[in-house]
């Protein structure tokens, strides 16, 4: 793969990882509109990888008093009184139904599903979703009053992301804002519940990758692109919503979709 493709590939995954948009769509279609060799799925969860390093680097600090808060209750039997250790509990509940169906579907999603028509679908069909929930929510909930039932809810969310087009951060914020969560509250969860999710797809996927291959300058570059961009795109999200709806990733989404159509009909 040339330096300037994997750049590229990286600035796209560092950003619409983490906005509502699917970066498995943008991955997929823009190797796809410049006839560009398919980069692989190693790769793609390497540059997955570089957004998890963004991820980690912006919520260090929550994410230390989660993991403190979250052993501190195993030891003690007990989450009272610890509200991030809770959070910590939520989130692995709520990793569980995307991992079912990373184990059952991957291979069906991965394989028969990268097409541009179902792509193209799944980006109009999801964001009109995101556009429904958008308007139905009160906007009241914080990450503290968090319950089980909405672990669940943002876990089952989360499974459909394995639809191409779908949006791990689309579906998943979706859920929340059905939930009531305030917008940059289910943008928070969002991209806390991306870590365990891709950790378990890098540490599955990297495997088939070479040292030799992990240390080309188009690999690292990649990455490196991906954090960077990631970081961006993380505050950009969290300070956009909470003055502003969703309604632009919607309409972008719709456009994007309509124009995929387009292509493909014309191709």
């Amino acid at each position: 793969m040339e330096i300037a493709q994997s750049i590229i590939l990286g600035l796209i995954q560092g950003i619409t990882e983490f906005f509502p948009v699917s970066s498995t769509a943008h991955l997929f279609l823009v190797p796809w509109l410049f006839s560009w060799q398919d980069q692989g799925l190693p790769f793609t969860v390497a540059l997955h990888v570089g957004s998890l390093f963004a991820i980690l680097y912006c919520f260090r600090g929550e994410l230390a008093l989660i993991i403190r808060d979250f052993f501190c209750g195993l030891r003690s039997f007990s989450f009272e009184g610890r509200q991030d250790g809770k959070i910590g509990v939520y989130l692995v509940i709520a990793t569980l139904p995307a991992v079912a169906a990373g184990f059952l579907f991957e291979e069906y999603a991965s394989g028969m599903l990268r097409d541009p028509v179902p792509v193209a679908a799944f980006l109009l069909g999801f964001g009109v979703l995101l556009y429904i929930s958008d308007r139905k929510t009160t906007a009241t909930k914080t990450l503290r009053d968090m319950n089980l039932a909405d672990a669940l809810f943002f876990g089952v969310a989360q499974a459909f992301a394995i639809l191409p087009g779908a949006s791990r951060a689309g579906v998943t914020i979706t859920g929340g804002l059905f939930r009531n969560y305030k917008r940059e509250e289910a943008a928070r969860f969002s991209f806390l519940l991306a870590i365990p999710v891709i950790v378990a797809a890098g540490v599955f996927e990297i495997r088939h990758l070479g040292y030799a291959e992990m240390f080309r300058w188009s690999f690292v570059l990649g990455v490196a692109t991906s954090f960077i961009s990631a970081l961006f795109a993380i505050r950009f999200l969290l300070d956009y919503v909470k003055t502003r709806s969703f309604t632009l990733f919607v309409v972008y989404r719709v456009i994007l979709s309509a124009v995929i159509i387009g292509v493909y009909l014309w191709v």
